[in-house]
This record gives structure tokens, sequence and C-alpha cells, in this order.
């Protein structure tokens, strides 16, 4: 059977994201595919950036990961996204990558590719299932293959019940973050290899 090949995608701030992406990475390489984990470019300026300590430690920590491009874009049979919600969308560092993406689109080589999301806010009712949302309107434009968790795993409901994707909230533990985040990355591999077979 032909290896599916997961880009595994993360904007983080302070590093909610770029944990719940190492979960992924790691759970899709177990599962049996190929990975590339990426992140993407900051936008925000750099003395903004280094004016918080929390924020200029964490792009210190993910500044050897290299930066999504297109060609990765193009490698990956699917994709998981991470990224936190700002004020009931998406983070505007993915956005403007996102963006960015029209001759891939234009060409259609977006279509046909599994994707699924995840993201986290600082409160329980921050937007997340919106931003979740919103991506999936993204993704619909490219013709990709939504692998959404729906309700196929009690982890689901013992890490939040969001059947849109994980959603994470800030400063709290990983430990019923990580069974839903593999969860539904296995479901991503699962449906990607039978997709590519």
């Amino acid at each position: 059977m032909t290896t599916p090949k997961v880009a595994v995608i993360f904007y983080s701030t302070y590093g909610t994201n770029h944990r719940m992406a190492q979960i992924a990475a790691e759970t899709a390489e177990t599962a049996g595919a190929e990975v590339r984990l990426r992140r993407v470019a900051e936008t925000a300026p750099k003395d903004v950036v280094e004016g918080q300590d929390a924020w200029k430690e964490q792009a210190e920590k993910v500044a050897d990961i290299a930066v999504v491009s297109h060609d990765d874009m193009e490698w990956a049979d699917a994709y998981f996204f991470a990224a936190p919600t700002r004020y009931g969308v998406v983070a505007s560092q993915l956005r403007a990558f996102i963006d960015t993406l029209g001759p891939l689109w234009m060409a259609g080589k977006l279509a046909d590719k599994t994707v699924t999301a995840v993201t986290s806010a600082q409160n329980t009712h921050g937007g997340q299932e919106a931003t979740l949302l919103s991506l999936y309107t993204t993704f619909m434009h490219w013709g990709a293959v939504l692998v959404a968790p729906g309700y196929t795993d009690p982890v689901l409901f013992e890490a939040g019940g969001n059947p849109y994707g994980y959603s994470h909230t800030a400063g709290e533990g990983f430990e019923k973050a990580e069974p839903a985040i593999a969860h539904q990355v296995k479901r991503l591999v699962d449906k990607t290899a039978r997709l590519i077979a």
C-alpha cells in the first residue's frame, strides 16, 4: 500500500499549537505515514515578538523547524493544521500563508487531498468551533476532503466533545488532548491511505 504523506503545519505564539503539532506528527509517523512538520512564518513585527518574553521564547524554540512552502503543499497527500483562534477566526499568520496558495488552487494542486485541523483559545468558548468551521470553508474551496473527527471515539467526549477538530484551552495540560489528537490523526492517515490506494 502507498505510504500517505502528511504535512503537519502549525503556527504557535506561546507553544500550545506547537505541542499539538508535535503530537500529530509523532502519531502520524507511528501510524505509518511519511511526515513533514512545518511552521508558518511569523508576520508580526520583530519588536512586538521580542517585547513579550513568552512569545520570543517560543519563536526561538521553533526557529530550527522549516517554514512551510508551496512545495510542502504539493508534496503532501494530507494536511493537519494547528493554529490558535483570534477573535473567532484563525491566527492571521496562518491566514497569510493560506492567502498565498492561489496559484496551487488554480492549478488544482490542493484538490482531493485530505485535511483536518485543531485550534486553541484562552477560554473554553473562545471561538474555537467558528475557527475550525471557517478553515473548513477554505478547504472546501480547494476541493479538499474534510476528515473531521466527528463523534467517532469516546476520547473526544473526554476532551471536550468537539466534532470539528480538537480544541485546547491554553494553559491546561495535554493529558486529554493527546488521545483526542491521536484519534484525529489516525483517522486522517487511514482515510488518506484509502484514498490514495
